[in-house]
C-alpha cells in the first residue's frame, strides 16, 4: 500500500472523492489533493483561536498560572485528536492526512466555553435554527474562513466557499451529518442555510452514515478527550485517585456516565466494568506532582489511548481483514467493552467538574446570553467587518440573528468576556 501524489493519496479515494466545491487550478507543487486539506485547516484562523477556547477548564481561570498554562485547551485536544487519528487510520488504510485534516477540523467551530457556550447559543439562536458546535465547524469550513470564493461575483462579493477542501475531508469531519429536523440525542451537523454544501458533500450517500474516515475521527476524539480531560482534572486538583477506591463514589460516576453517555448500559454493567479497569496495573495510586508521579500519569494516558485503539483495530481488522479501509468500504468496530471504559471516563470528569462547577458553567451561560443581546441591539456596529457584511446582507431577522450568533461563536474565552464588558460599559 503505497501513496500516490498522482491520484491523490493513498488507494480507495476516486477523483470525485478529491474534487472541490468550487473548482480551482491545478497547482504546480507536488502535494495530494489531502495534504493540500490538511495544510488549509492548520493554517487557518479559526484553528487558531481555539487555543483560548475551553476544554475542561476556561483558559486563564481558577488555578494557578503553571496548572493553567499546562491545561489543554480547544487547540492542543484537536492537536491530540490528530495524532490520535492519523495513527489510527493509518493502521486501517485510511489516507492519513485525511483523517488528520478531519480530527483537526471536528472542533473548529465550538463557541466560547465549550459545551456550556453552546448550550447558551442554541437558546439565544432558537429563531434561526439553533445552534451546535458540529453544524458550526461545517460553517467554518465552508463559509466563514475566508480563503476562497467561488466563481459566480466579483471577488469582494462573491459567495465565500471557506477553505473549499475537498469533498472527502468534508464528509470525513462531519460526525452527525443530518439537520435539526433529524437530531438525534440533540446532535446534529447540517444547519438549514448549509444544506446546499452538505448536499452536495453527502450526494449519494445513504442517509444518516458517516463514512469511515469520520467514524475514525469520532473515536479518536472520545479516546483523547476521555483520557486526556481526565490527566487535566487530575493535575488541576478536581479529582483524587482514593476516591474512586470507594465502590459508592465509583456508583455515583458511572450513574453519571450513564445518563449523559451510555443510556443503553445499566448500573450494575458500569459498576462491573468500572471496578475492572481501575484494576488494571497501571493506575497510579495517587498523584502529588512530584515527577514520578508525573511520569506515571504519562504512562497512564499512553496506555489507556493504546487500549482503546488496539480494541478498535482489532475488532475492525477481525471483521475486515487486511485490505485498506476508506470511505464507505466498511464500518469502524470498538468493541462493547472499550465503549463503557470510554464513557466512564468521560464520567469521572463530568461528574468533578462540570457538575461541581455549576455555578461558574451558570456565570458564562449568562455572559454569553447578554452578550448576543447587546450585540443584536447594537448591530451592525457592534459586528466585526465580515459578520457585518453577512449581517447587512442578511434577507430577514433569522438571517441577520445567524450573523450573529457567527460573530459570537467566533470569539474565544477571553475575549468574549472583553467584549462583554466593553459592550455593557457603552450601555
Amino acid at each position: 500500500m503505497t501513496s500516490n501524489p498522482i491520484n491523490g493519496g493513498l488507494a480507495g479515494y476516486s477523483d470525485r472523492d478529491r474534487r472541490r466545491w468550487a473548482p480551482e487550478p491545478a497547482k504546480r507543487r507536488d502535494r495530494t489533493a489531502f495534504e493540500r486539506d490538511r495544510a488549509r485547516v492548520l493554517h487557518s484562523a479559526a484553528l487558531r483561536r481555539l487555543a483560548a477556547k475551553t476544554q475542561v477548564a476556561s483558559p486563564g481561570a481558577d488555578a494557578g498560572a503553571d496548572t493553567v498554562q499546562s491545561l489543554r485547551t480547544r487547540l492542543t485536544h484537536s492537536l491530540e485528536c490528530a495524532q490520535v487519528g492519523r495513527e489510527l487510520g493509518k493502521s486501517l488504510g485510511c489516507d492519513p492526512d485525511l483523517v488528520e485534516t478531519a480530527c483537526l477540523a471536528h472542533d473548529i467551530g465550538h463557541p466560547p466555553f465549550g459545551h456550556n457556550g453552546e448550550v447558551a447559543l442554541d437558546a439565544v439562536a432558537r429563531d434561526c435554527g439553533g445552534f451546535e458546535g458540529n453544524a458550526q465547524s461545517l460553517r467554518v469550513l465552508t463559509r466563514l474562513e475566508p480563503k476562497s470564493f467561488a466563481p459566480d461575483g466579483p471577488p469582494l462579493y462573491g459567495r465565500s466557499v471557506g477553505l473549499n477542501l475537498t469533498r472527502a475531508a468534508l464528509d470525513a469531519s462531519m460526525k452527525y451529518p443530518w439537520t435539526q429536523d433529524e437530531a438525534v440525542n440533540g446532535k446534529f451537523g447540517i444547519y438549514d442555510d448549509d444544506l446546499d454544501v452538505a448536499h452536495w458533500v453527502r450526494e449519494g450517500v445513504e442517509p444518516g452514515r458517516t463514512c469511515f474516515e469520520a467514524q475514525v475521527m469520532d473515536w479518536s476524539d472520545d479516546v483523547a478527550y476521555s483520557v486526556h480531560d481526565l490527566e487535566d482534572a487530575l493535575v488541576a486538583g478536581h479529582i483524587d485517585f482514593a476516591r474512586l477506591a470507594d465502590p459508592a463514589e465509583r456508583r455515583l460516576v458511572a450513574a453519571t456516565a450513564r445518563k449523559l453517555y451510555c443510556t443503553d448500559a445499566d448500573l450494575a454493567e458500569l459498576e462491573e466494568r468500572f471496578a475492572e479497569l481501575l484494576a488494571e496495573p497501571y493506575w497510579p495510586d495517587r498523584y502529588d506532582g512530584t515527577p514520578r508521579s508525573l511520569a506515571a500519569l504519562k504512562n497512564l494516558t499512553s496506555t489507556l489511548i493504546g487500549r482503546f485503539c488496539m480494541a478498535a483495530e482489532t475488532a475492525t481488522r477481525e471483521a475486515y481483514g487486511d485490505r485498506p479501509l476508506t470511505r464507505y468500504a466498511a464500518e469502524l468496530i470498538v468493541p462493547r467493552a472499550q465503549r463503557l471504559e470510554n464513557a466512564l471516563l468521560k464520567g469521572i470528569t463530568a461528574h468533578y467538574v462540570w457538575i461541581s462547577h455549576e455555578e461558574v458553567r451558570a456565570r458564562q451561560r449568562t455572559l454569553i446570553t447578554e452578550l448576543a443581546e447587546m450585540t443584536l441591539a447594537g448591530a451592525p456596529e457592534t459586528l466585526e467587518p465580515g459578520f457585518r457584511f453577512a449581517f447587512e446582507d442578511a434577507d430577514d431577522d433569522a438571517g441577520r440573528l445567524r450573523a450573529v450568533i457567527d460573530q459570537i461563536a467566533s470569539l474565544t474565552d477571553l475575549s468574549a468576556m472583553a467584549r462583554h464588558r466593553m459592550l455593557e460599559a457603552r450601555s
